[in-house]
């Protein structure tokens, strides 16, 4: 499954509308640390491993494209 990702950053939310996440991480966007923290966050809300969700685009921006492998 393909979702449109929405960061903000100082925040701590979850939300799912559809195929957008939108989320709220705590992480510095330094050296990976907030893409992990994104990671981490979708993994566990869909109860699913953290192997199985990428992103797919937008590594260095606040929106990004995520799959989740089921």
């Amino acid at each position: 499954m393909i979702y449109k990702v929405h960061v903000e950053f100082s925040k701590e939310f979850l939300e799912i509308i559809d195929e957008q996440i939108n989320i709220g991480i705590k992480s510095k966007p330094l050296k990976g640390e907030a893409n992990k923290e994104i990671i981490k966050k979708i993994a566990k809300r869909f109860e699913i491993s953290t192997a199985l969700v990428q992103i797919k685009s937008g590594h260095k921006s606040r929106d990004k494209i995520i799959e989740i492998r089921e």
